[in-house]
């Protein structure tokens, strides 16, 4: 094993800058993917479970989101929320029974609504509820990619260390290119937050700044 001094910051720094880094780079038709960007996640003066990397990210959702609507690419919007018995949490929900713990984001909560700041068009977007961490996982997510026959992934939302990172590793299982937007995704600690970018950044996914992505729609 490699032993560094570095930061997970500086360490991600050093790889995404790497010019000699290969790309899986974009497709042909490509959807966006919003994973949980819900109060329990966003509030930060409501909720300890929130927490903030770029202060921008909903800004930049938003105009993600308007973009594939103009190009009439698929928008996806996930949420997870509970049982009041939890049981629809499976083992996930054993480890800790705390108000802050995620079985306790419940059905009508305000931990389960979608933060103020988006946008989200009730016609034209999909809204899954999700239940495990992976927005593959049980949801109608892989029929709608193939229904609109795209190749391509960009996935949005929070944590980068969770969420984030299992929604990625299933879209490359499942053949898709896969952008993460560095912005446009958010983690409690910078330390898990780089780690996994670098991680999907090394074997998953591009990891892009999100003015790539804004190109690449501007090109279609």
């Amino acid at each position: 094993m490699e032993l560094s001094d570095k930061t997970a910051r500086e360490i991600f720094q050093d790889v995404k800058s790497n010019p000699a880094r290969a790309k899986f780079g974009f497709g042909k038709k490509a959807a966006l993917v919003n994973v949980d960007p819900q109060k329990a996640y966003t509030c930060l003066n409501e909720f300890k479970t929130a927490y903030e990397t770029d202060p921008r990210q909903m800004e930049y959702i938003n105009k993600l989101a308007s973009g594939f609507r103009a190009l009439d690419w698929p928008v996806i919007w996930t949420h997870v929320a509970y049982m009041d018995d939890a049981s629809d949490a499976g083992i996930w929900g054993t480890r800790t029974d705390t108000a802050d713990s995620l079985q306790n984001i419940k059905f009508g909560s305000r931990r389960s609504e979608f933060d103020d700041r988006l946008e989200i068009d009730q016609i034209k977007d999909a809204v899954y509820l999700k239940k495990m961490p992976s927005a593959f996982f049980e949801t109608p997510l892989q029929s709608l990619l193939v229904w609109h026959q795209v190749d391509t992934l960009v996935i949005t939302g929070g944590s980068t260390s969770g969420c984030i990172r299992a929604t990625a590793v299933d879209s490359l299982s499942r053949g898709y290119r896969t952008i993460v937007p560095e912005e446009c995704v958010a983690d409690k600690h910078e330390s898990y937050h780089f780690a996994n970018l670098t991680d999907l950044l090394l074997k998953y996914a591009d990891v892009v700044d999100v003015k790539e992505v804004f190109e690449y729609l501007d090109g279609q």
